[in-house]
């Protein structure tokens, strides 16, 4: 067993720092802090709700004009006025009046958030794809700012920034108020932001973000009035939450919400069909130290291991003198894990005169040895193809992933199929995503790895619980030299058909990632130092793996 590691992050707890679930709240869209309180707009019934942080008591405060507030989106306040967008509009009212809402401005779509600064007004509109920012004095349109996400976004304001959360990116972008460039941004550790909002510690001056989620769950509900009596249904999610995050300028990268998971990976030996084989390794790599995943303690499940380092990355071996037919075996590790929500901050105009690739480096990372089809013509024509005529890396890379998931469509298969025949059908697993992307990037002078294994089932609130995956996962990482590797998942990005696509996981990953053995096979058998081959015994003929997953708790970065 590896003794604990001292934990490089903080575990201290506010006490506003808990998830906050509004009684009654369906939808919530837009929250604003206004005299110390909490207040939210539900777009579902249009209430105005003030929420107590502490024990999520919930009053309407608007008890006779809810239809006035039916659909709104965002919410802000400037002194006592309170500011909302509604459908295509945006209106205010007084805080202390009667909460009739006036007209401010009409635009020709649908807008979603609204921030306000001294006499400036500043409107999210998804259609647009922009920030439009108003003269509070003349209602007209000063300027407009690129909106950085795709989806669905909701504004604040903190000094001279604009904060700025989308729903489909799953991210909080930090902006500068007065160009609208990229600070940095933040993944956050549920889908679906809706809102958010900076309160102020009266007592400590400690500044928290809070983030408001809106979407829809499944749930299995017992109805006694069916055969059979249970049946998948979906009801509303809502809630607050706080992001907690740090920015590091230096190594460019934002982390946010961490958990403490403990995790087993552990093999039943259970043969399909009866097979001896003589002085086996069973190899096992063991989860992977990186800037946002810790590894605290590994410890062996039903038999010991010894531990060896292969290509700088650790792996468990299990040692069996013979298997015989009939044998059965538990044998496996458990980890306890730090693991962080991770974005990297890295601009095209940043690697425009970077060093040469490492000889050692092309010919680890620039060649086909994973059978991923690199002489066929069809890939070697696809990956000129894919870059056009772009000769920036991270430009190229990035055209690469969009050209992928043109061409792909997501799906399952039993196995895994080479990039020619892939690319052909059109429909890939994550494995066969990866492998177009591999091929694609090598071929165009990237380095590119394989990262996975397993993503913990993502249910942060659901503490204690055992949770298990249905599927294994993977997806690479890209070096740039001078920088280092940079993660990009394979296929989740892949979320509408043509584009726009997010970029939540474009240098990210977020906090249910584990990473395990990277650039080398995650599990491998051999006998007498030779690994067996498949037609002689399959990993997955003989033994069946259990995965499980329990998250301990919530941690908070350093600030």
């Amino acid at each position: 067993m590896i003794p604990d590691s001292v934990s490089s992050r903080s575990s201290k707890r506010h006490p506003w720092l808990r998830t906050i679930r509004p009684i009654s709240a369906s939808a919530l869209k837009g929250i604003a802090f206004y005299q110390e309180k909490l207040l939210a707009i539900d777009a579902t019934s249009g209430y105005l709700l003030q929420i107590d942080p502490y024990s999520d008591n919930t009053t309407i405060l608007n008890p006779e004009r809810e239809l006035d507030f039916l659909d709104a989106s965002g919410l802000a306040i400037a002194g006592d006025t309170l500011w909302l967008t509604q459908h295509n509009s945006v209106y205010f009212c007084k805080l202390n009046g009667s909460l009739s809402p006036q007209h401010f401005v009409t635009l020709p779509y649908l807008v979603d958030g609204v921030a306000v600064k001294d006499s400036t007004i500043y409107v999210t509109c998804q259609k647009a794809g922009y920030i439009l920012i108003f003269s509070q004095s003349t209602a007209r349109e000063i300027t407009r700012l690129y909106a950085p996400g795709v989806g669905v976004e909701n504004i604040t304001v903190r000094g001279e920034e604009l904060w700025v959360s989308d729903t489909t990116e799953q991210t909080v972008y930090c902006l500068d108020r007065a160009t609208g460039e990229i600070q940095y941004s933040v993944l956050t550790p549920f889908e679906s932001p809706t809102g958010l909002a900076f309160y102020t510690d009266p007592q400590t001056g400690e500044e928290i973000l809070f983030v408001a989620y809106a979407d829809e769950e499944p749930y299995i509900r017992d109805n006694p009035n069916a055969e059979p009596n249970y049946e998948l249904q979906y009801r509303d999610r809502t809630f607050i939450h706080p992001l907690y995050f740090h920015y590091d300028p230096q190594q460019r990268y934002t982390l946010s919400n961490g958990y403490l998971i403990e995790m087993s990976y552990v093999e039943e030996l259970s043969p399909l069909e009866d097979v001896e084989l003589e002085n086996i390794e069973w190899r096992i790599a063991l989860p992977a130290e990186t800037d946002r995943q810790k590894l605290r303690k590994i410890e062996a499940v039903g038999r010991p291991f010894s531990e060896e380092v292969q290509d700088g990355q650790r792996v468990a071996v299990f040692k069996f003198d013979t298997l015989k037919a009939g044998e059965r075996h538990l044998f496996g590790w458990k980890a306890l894990l730090e693991v962080w929500s991770i974005k990297y901050r890295l601009t095209p105009r940043d690697v425009e005169n970077i060093p040469e690739l490492s000889a050692d480096f092309q010919s680890r990372y620039l060649v086909d040895n994973d059978q991923l089809a690199m002489d066929t013509s069809i890939i070697r024509d696809a990956a000129k193809e894919a870059i056009g005529s772009e000769t920036n890396p991270l430009r190229k890379i990035y055209s690469i992933r969009n050209y992928v998931y043109d061409k792909l469509s997501y799906g399952i298969k039993p196995h895994i199929d080479t990039p020619d025949v892939v690319l052909e059908r059109g429909v890939g697993s994550c494995g066969e995503y990866l492998g177009l992307l591999l091929a694609f990037g090598r071929l165009n002078g990237i380095a590119c790895r394989t990262v996975g294994r397993y993503k913990c089932p993502a249910h942060p609130d659901k503490l204690g619980v055992p949770l298990e995956p249905d599927f294994n996962h993977v997806w690479m990482e890209f070096f740039i030299p001078g920088f280092g590797w940079l993660p990009m998942e394979s296929n989740p990005d892949d979320t509408v058909e043509g584009g726009p696509y997010p970029n939540r996981f474009f240098m990210g990953l977020s906090w249910y990632h584990i990473e395990i053995g990277k650039s080398i096979p995650f599990e491998t058998l051999r006998s007498h130092g030779i690994p067996v081959k498949k037609e002689t015994a399959s990993i997955g003929e003989l033994a069946i793996n259990h995965v499980r997953f329990t998250i301990l708790n919530e941690l908070q970065p350093e600030r």
